[in-house]
């Protein structure tokens, strides 16, 4: 029978921070789903991690990849499931009636389930939010004023789902977001109490600028250059209270 969900975790060399990941799926309240693991032949004991959570209906896959996103469609192959969340190594559910509350919105099938997310440091300490908020009405336009949503809480309908286009290197998800949405014809969302813990220091916040660069060349290839270039505009104020904000946090 087909379950719900498929959640998929990609991960290489994940040790350090996969536990509070592992810890996520397994106390979920709402039990319809598939874990798919799809490792990159992890050397650090990943695997045996995985193994040891014992979380039902694992599905764990080892082997060498080209990177995040050719490991991301392998798993979309492999996927049974009706809906698919990727749930990234050191990400988490924010709490244990999260999936349940996705399900919930799932009647009608909508193209995409989604909702807010948190973030949280190291230490598992929630620090704040994501500078970008969820809408309450989630259309493919929405996207022209960034990722609105973060990925992680961005749960697409299998049969809408492409696989993630390889000629981005850190933003290849804001572009299948996008192809996602211009095919949904309904999107639900969640309710605003975060679904996500997202763990900073991620790969995209590795490559801030290389990451912006790809996102700027994907709304111009879909919302047209002069308008991204007069959005862009607008957005400088925006830009400067992130990053104020960014430094008062740190001290």
């Amino acid at each position: 029978m087909q379950p719900l969900f498929s959640i998929i975790t990609v991960t290489w060399n994940a040790a350090e921070v996969i536990r509070p990941t592992l810890n996520s799926v397994a106390r979920q309240s709402f039990t319809d789903y598939e874990y798919i693991v799809m490792d990159g032949a992890s050397t650090d004991g990943t695997c045996d991690l995985v193994k040891s959570a014992a979380i039902p209906s694992t599905r764990l896959f080892s082997e060498r990849d080209k990177g995040l996103y050719d490991a991301m469609n392998k798993a979309i192959d492999k996927a049974l499931g009706k809906y698919l969340i990727f749930l990234n190594a050191g990400d988490a559910f924010a709490a244990s009636t999260t999936l349940a509350d996705i399900a919930k919105c799932a009647d009608g099938e909508p193209g995409v389930i989604y909702g807010q997310t948190q973030l949280v440091n190291a230490e598992r300490q929630v620090v704040g939010k994501r500078h970008l908020t969820a809408p309450k009405n989630l259309t493919a336009d929405s996207f022209k004023q960034g990722m609105l949503v973060c990925h992680q809480a961005f749960i697409a309908r299998r049969d809408l789902v492409p696989h993630y286009d390889g000629a981005y290197r850190f933003s290849a998800d804001y572009d299948w977001c996008i192809k996602v949405l211009l095919q949904s014809q309904a999107n639900a969302y969640v309710g605003d109490e975060p679904i996500i813990s997202f763990l900073t220091d991620g790969l995209t916040d590795r490559h801030h600028k290389a990451s912006l660069k790809e996102r700027f060349s994907i709304m111009c290839k879909y919302y047209g250059t002069v308008p991204t270039v007069m959005r862009h505009i607008s957005f400088i104020p925006r830009y400067i209270v992130n990053k104020i904000t960014r430094k008062i946090k740190k001290y």
